[in-house]
């Protein structure tokens, strides 16, 4: 049965997805921000096989999970389900002089990818507000601009779609999807979400393990097992590039010349 890695995963959809395929007989290996939370997913999901701890929020955090996950071995499939959402009031800064949202919500899945033993599978979580993303990339950071938590988020998922799909064309071994769960009530998501929260974790645990004929493709966007179409610039090589390059100057690790 496959291996699976699922980020960001002590709470919310990523314990959804978790469940979800346990319940089908797979093994999968969480991940928690701290310890503390680490605890309390252990505990709460005791048949998960193990739980890697570390911060996304910064670079350094990022290879340590990463060098967690290859000593725990390679994984059939990893869910890029971290995240932070959109309700944030202000800009915060990493320690790498970053904007947090980016690192968490871009960067980190980017370094994952680009470190992590190539894996068979990779799923983005993404979301329907990135139909509102910019993908100009002059000021990723926000550092010129007044904060905008809303449109700094939808860039944000917007950029996930150019990931997966920059990924899926230039590791076409890979089958590298995005996902829009819909708008859930999740503590990200918030109370009053209307969106079927039984529906949320489906479709990224569905593209991790399923022989459908469905989910065995690559540079597609789904939402609900079903494709969705993205903004045309998604589908731009050179925009996808743009991205891949400029993860790459931040982090100094490039996916076109990873494993």
């Amino acid at each position: 049965m496959p291996h699976v890695l699922i980020t960001g995963s002590s709470d919310g959809l990523g314990l959804m997805a978790a469940r979800l395929l346990i319940g089908q007989g797979h093994t999968v290996t969480l991940h928690a921000r701290d310890t503390a939370r680490a605890a309390h997913t252990r505990a709460v999901l005791p048949a998960a096989e193990n739980v890697l701890v570390g911060d996304l929020g910064s670079l350094d955090g990022i290879r340590s999970v990463a060098a967690q996950a290859d000593a725990a071995g390679r994984f059939d499939a990893v869910i890029h389900n971290a995240g932070i959402g959109y309700r944030e009031p202000r800009r915060v800064e990493t320690v790498d002089g970053l904007s947090q949202l980016f690192t968490v919500n871009v960067l980190a899945p980017y370094l994952l990818t680009a470190l992590m033993t190539r894996p068979d599978r990779l799923v983005y979580l993404s979301s329907g507000m990135a139909r509102g993303g910019d993908a100009d990339l002059s000021d990723a950071q926000w550092t010129d601009r007044r904060w905008n938590g809303a449109q700094a988020y939808s860039d944000s998922k917007l950029f996930d779609v150019l990931l997966a799909r920059g990924v899926a064309r230039h590791w076409p071994d890979v089958l590298s999807n995005s996902v829009e769960p819909g708008w859930v009530a999740t503590r990200m998501g918030g109370p009053g979400a209307p969106d079927d929260l039984a529906q949320g974790p489906v479709t990224q645990a569905w593209l991790a393990v399923s022989d459908d004929e469905a989910a065995r493709v690559t540079g597609r966007h789904f939402y609900h097992q079903k494709r969705r179409s993205v903004p045309a610039k998604a589908s731009e090589a050179k925009v996808q590039d743009a991205l891949l390059d400029y993860c790459a100057r931040l982090t100094g690790v490039s996916i076109r010349a990873s494993r």
